[in-house]
Formats: structure tokens, sequence, C-alpha cells
């Protein structure tokens, strides 16, 4: 069993569009899978836009009344697949964003070196299509700004949101039920990647292209004050023994 797990706040004009692409990937390489979509509180239309494809496809929402924050409802997911699984170390879970950010088409591409023997494939990406170089460069030298706390051979991009790992690895990773990672967006990917990357024993990446063409809202992050916030972030996260500077 594969089970796709999807963040999602107020992203209602793409989600249930990312949800049917999805389908679309697995009608054309056929494989059982569970689609897991974590609603942090969402004020948008989310609730309407998914309630039709709820009837139609194997899809569970976990819906947060009250907003939590990205890492913990990505905690929330994958700890919600480890309890649908009696097979932990035979199924895969797959983790993407709702905004169209990344293409669904790069999931079979994680799942080859799934059925290869790995036990964490990151889909990585330089940033290619972010909208000016600030955001470019960013994207592209993010890792490095967490580099002090977190290396993971075999990826070279830590802060990617868009992985597939052995559902046991989920399980060990983010052990018990209290909040595990610290940090929020590249940061929380990072902790995720190098908490996973510890538990695992083969760790792999495959390229894939961020469709920035396809968001449905401007990015106003500023670059040069997300950059220093990442420094600040790579001094303040708890990572294990096993899993800091690997």
């Amino acid at each position: 069993m594969l089970y796709i797990c999807i963040p999602s706040r107020n992203e209602a004009p793409t989600v249930g569009l990312l949800l049917w692409k999805i389908r679309q990937v697995f009608t054309a390489a056929p494989r059982e899978y569970q689609l897991l979509v974590g609603d942090d509180a969402s004020t948008d239309a989310t609730r309407e836009v998914l309630a039709p494809y709820a009837k139609v496809l194997p899809l569970t929402i976990l819906r947060q009344e009250r907003h939590q924050g990205y890492a913990r409802t990505v905690e929330d997911l994958l700890r919600h697949a480890v309890t649908l699984s009696d097979r932990p170390r035979r199924d895969a879970v797959v983790v993407l964003h709702a905004d169209f950010l990344h293409d669904p088409a790069t999931i079979p591409d994680l799942l080859k070196k799934f059925d290869s023997g790995a036990d964490l494939v990151v889909a990585e990406s330089e940033g290619e299509g972010a909208p000016t170089r600030g955001h470019r460069w960013l994207r592209r030298y993010a890792p490095l700004l967490l580099r002090r706390r977190v290396r993971v051979p075999g990826v070279r991009d830590t802060v990617s949101g868009f992985l597939a790992m052995r559902l046991s690895v989920a399980k060990d990773a983010l052990p018990g039920t209290a909040p595990v990672l610290t940090a929020e967006g590249w940061a929380a990917n990072a902790e995720l990647i190098a908490r996973a990357a510890a538990v695992s024993r083969k760790v792999e990446g495959v390229p894939t292209l961020e469709r920035y063409d396809l968001l449905q809202r401007p990015i106003d992050t500023d670059p040069w004050a997300a950059a220093k916030a990442l420094w600040r972030n790579a001094g303040e996260l708890r990572l294990p023994l096993a899993a800091a500077g690997r």
C-alpha cells in the first residue's frame, strides 16, 4: 500500500486538481494507494472542494478546527498512515504539497527508488522556476544555511517537502505521540529528512522541477529575511545525535 500525505491550508484552488492528477498517475501506472489530506483549519472553500473527491477517490481527510502549522500537520498525516498499515516495512508514504508546486509526475520516480530498496527518497530541486533571482538563490542555497546541523549523505536538497519513505522509517523517525518537529517550513522539512535518514539504511534523491508557474498565490517571502531565519533555525533544531551532522 502507498499512502500519499498532503498537508493543506487554504489551497482550495489547487487541492482537488492535485488529487485528480495523482489519480491519473496511478491510472497510467496502477498501484494500490490511499490519499490522506491534512486540512489545517482552512478558511477558504477547501471543505467544499474536497467533499466530491471523497466520494470517488480513496481519500481520508484529517481536518483540524484550529490552525496548528505545517510541521504538526505533516506529523499527524504520517502518524495516521502508520496506524492504517499492517505492513510498515513494505508500505510506503509520499509527502507532497497541495499547491501544485510538487509535480505528481515525479511520484513514479520516487517509487522506483523505493522499490529498489531505498528507505528514504527525496525529490530534489534547485528552484529553476522561482519567480525572481533572489528566490532562485534562496531555494538553491537554503540547504547550505542549515548544513551545520543537517547533513544527509545522498541528499543535496535537504529542505525539500516532496519525498517518499518506508512507513517503518516514518514510525521510527516520529516516535510516540507528542510533536517531534520543532521548526516550520523548510527547516521542518530538513528536520524530518534528517530524522528519517538517521533510521534509514539507504537514502537516495531524484531530480524534480518545482512548478512555480502553477502556484495560485504570489510568493511574498522576502529572500533575505528567509535566509536569515533559516540560519537562525539551524542553531535551534533539536535533532538526535544520530541525525545531527550526519
